[in-house]
């Protein structure tokens, strides 16, 4: 797989600003569908597909938080910021 990951503890009214110079997936998980994804397992998550930056995900709870910007595949050196507000 070709992401790149950041594991956050986020509280209450937190969010995450990710920011990229090319189209992937941006995904908000717990550890568990951390894991699940890494594995190769049906998962879910906050986010998506995204062309157009930046953009910020909010989780629902306080606790260990996994941002994950995902290539779909593919291969290629990106720019890109994770930043914790709030």
């Amino acid at each position: 797989m070709n992401f790149v990951h950041a594991r956050e503890y986020l509280n209450c009214g937190q969010s995450v600003r990710v920011d990229c110079d090319t189209q992937c997936n941006v995904m908000l998980t717990d550890d568990y569908n951390f894991e699940n994804y890494r594995s190769g397992r049906q998962f879910t998550y906050f986010g998506g597909h995204r062309t157009h930056f930046p953009i910020t995900l909010t989780p629902p709870h306080a606790g260990h938080w996994n941002v994950t910007i995902d290539l779909a595949g593919r291969s290629a050196n990106i720019k890109y910021s994770i930043t914790v507000a709030g």
